[in-house]
């Protein structure tokens, strides 16, 4: 009984993390790099800016998931991993909350612009912090 816990466990966290990698990448690779291709500048700006703050909790929720998996099934390092990453993926979606507001002070008009970059990288950083716990997982460590 407690080896069908620990198996679904490992291989449920596998399934998730391998999901929520994949969907990060598209997220931060796959839909900007088409939306600069076809859209003008600011409409491409604020379609990766929306599409970041859209996907973020459903990756984060995968993430929470996939932890809450690894470590039932006993694989603590990659549950702490995936933990840290679905952190990661709830900040993304609490720096674009409010990108389009406007500062008051004129040296900074681009806030909007550098919540996006910030929030792509850090979903690149999660991403790279993800993948190592699905192969962890896929370990068993």
């Amino acid at each position: 009984m407690l080896d069908a816990i620990r198996s679904f466990g490992q291989n449920g966290a596998i399934l998730l993390l391998g999901l929520s990698v994949g969907a990060a990448w598209i997220v931060a690779i796959v839909a900007p790099n088409t939306s600069y291709d076809h859209l003008k500048d600011q409409d491409a700006d604020d379609h990766v800016r929306e599409l970041i703050k859209a996907a973020s909790d459903p990756i984060a929720v995968l993430l929470l998931v996939a932890g809450g998996l690894a470590i039932l099934g006993g694989i603590l390092v990659s549950g702490i991993a995936a933990l840290i990453a679905a952190f990661g993926f709830f900040i993304n979606r609490w720096t674009l909350a409010r990108a389009n507001t406007k500062s008051k002070d004129p040296g900074e008009q681009n806030v909007g612009k550098t919540r996006r970059i910030l929030a792509v990288s850090s979903t690149l950083v999660f991403s790279l912090v993800a993948a190592p716990a699905a192969v962890l997982a896929v370990f068993g460590v």
